[in-house]
């Protein structure tokens, strides 16, 4: 139950003349509502028919709520793609949901973007001068201003799209749609994620594997960082842009954003955080009568926990799959009294018993704190907090939701005084040591955790402590 939350999911299709990809859309969206609750969004062309030819619809809501019925059978197209967004730039009203949609000299152009950019004020104001008038406040829309100038200037819609990823930094993945083309864009740390899939004969971006099984496309390849895709009609073209010399995958999208059964860059979600329980069961042995985690999110990483130590496994909270979007609430109060809503403690599972309560973060620390308590008195003994993520201490500029610094309850508190805090009678977090081995290896950004950041963000608000 962490207080973190992911920018946005995305999903494109490009399937034969003749086929309708409005409904795939829908269960692929369906499939990354983890990714983003507070707005969603479709957009569909026909290849076959006139540039300019797109229905698209958009609004505030869960993907149920907003994509109805009503609006699925209007929607018509062999080509198209779809946004689930949660803001982390941008206001949450109705206008920044997304794709965006642009009517230009060339045609339209949608665009479905996942992530953050780092330069937004300046690529902005470069179009400001130039009489740009803007309708959202999202980096995205500035995304696509840049795309639809570059195309004036450029042979083909990839090369234009091409030419604005040369200029963009940041982490971001996008999935693009131009009359007859699909395009697919990873930034060059591969800071977001971007696959590929296939059904038949039509193809499939999106932000996680779990959309492509949702939409019975068989995985292909993960999209490479620095890599741009294009998809028109039967075949598939690659450009590589310049190389950064590294990568720096998410660490979070292993400990918390990604869904549990998606598999990203080679490794499985799950296994991953089975192995982050497993480390922390090696690094913090308890003595304790039951394992559990907090619903969803801590369960995985708890099974591994209880695996390594020997300690039995067991749910102690009852979760209200009922209640709807109570952790996109604007103020800490109400996200406060959203916990009781959402999770009752099984009395008879923890009365008597030592526990060992495994999350994957602490943020500002009130959560944890509210389920300590609530532990506590329905009778456990002894509640032993385990988390799978280092303490929070930087702020995130790549699409992360990591609040400032004066907000980190480990930026401004010892582990101890967090602990006394919350009222663990102990705490452990996972040693930033650990975290590339829990993610099989791979190469990541943990700037959240240790300061260092894979590109140049010392001109931000917030300067960053360092960079590589």
């Amino acid at each position: 139950m962490s207080e973190i939350k992911e920018a946005c999911g995305v999903i494109g299709m490009y399937g034969p003349e003749g086929e309708n990809v409005a409904h795939s859309l829908y269960y692929g969206l369906t499939a990354l509502q983890h990714r983003g609750q507070e707005a969603c969004g479709m957009a569909v062309s026909r290849t076959d028919k006139e540039r300019g030819n797109v229905c698209f619809h958009k609004d505030l809501g869960l993907v149920g709520e907003v994509l109805t019925k009503g609006v699925l059978e209007k929607m018509d197209g062999n080509i198209g793609l779809g946004h689930v967004r949660y803001s982390t730039t941008g206001a949450s009203v109705a206008e920044n949901a997304q794709p965006l949609v642009l009517s230009y000299i060339k045609g339209t152009l949608a665009l479905a973007h996942n992530g953050n950019l780092i330069n937004t004020p300046e690529l902005k104001w470069e179009l400001i001068q130039n009489g740009a008038i803007f309708h959202t406040t999202t980096d995205s829309e500035v995304i696509a201003f840049h795309i639809a100038r570059e195309r004036v200037h450029s042979a083909t819609v990839e090369e234009a799209v091409y030419k604005t990823a040369l200029k963009i930094k940041g982490g971001y993945a996008l999935v693009i749609m131009s009359p007859r083309k699909l395009i697919g864009v990873r930034d060059p740390y591969g800071l977001k994620p971007l696959c590929l899939g296939k059904r038949e004969q039509t193809y499939v971006l999106a932000s996680e594997s779990c959309a492509l099984e949702a939409v019975g496309a068989s995985f292909v390849r993960d999209i490479l960082p620095g890599e741009v895709v294009t998809i028109s009609g039967g075949e598939i073209h690659s450009q590589m842009l310049p190389e950064t010399g590294r990568c720096a995958h998410c660490i979070f999208e292993y400990i918390y954003f990604a869904r549990l059964d998606s598999v990203m860059d080679g490794v499985r979600v799950y296994d991953a955080r089975i192995r982050a329980g497993e480390m922390l069961a090696k690094t913090y042995p308890v003595e304790a009568d039951l394992v559990t985690g907090v619903p969803e999110s801590g369960l995985p990483a708890a099974q591994g926990y209880a695996q390594e130590s020997g300690i039995p496994f067991g749910l102690a909270f009852y979760k209200n799959g009922y209640i709807g979007r109570t952790f996109i609430k604007p103020t800490q109060t109400e996200r406060e009294s959203a916990v009781r809503m959402k999770l009752s403690v099984l009395e008879s599972a923890v009365k008597d018993k030592r526990i060992v309560l495994v999350d994957d973060s602490i943020v500002r620390g009130t959560t944890i704190a509210n389920l300590i308590r609530m532990l506590k008195e329905a009778g456990a003994k002894a509640v032993h907090v385990r988390i799978s993520s280092p303490p929070f201490l930087y702020p995130c500029y790549f699409g992360t939701d990591v609040p400032t610094g004066s907000q980190l309850i480990a930026a401004n508190h010892s582990e101890e005084a967090i602990r006394e805090m919350i009222g663990a009678d102990s705490l452990g977090y996972m040693r930033k040591a650990d975290l590339s081995e829990m993610a099989g290896g791979l190469p990541l950004c943990r700037a959240c955790f240790d300061g260092v950041y894979p590109m140049d963000c010392t001109w931000l608000n917030e300067p960053c402590p360092g960079t590589v």
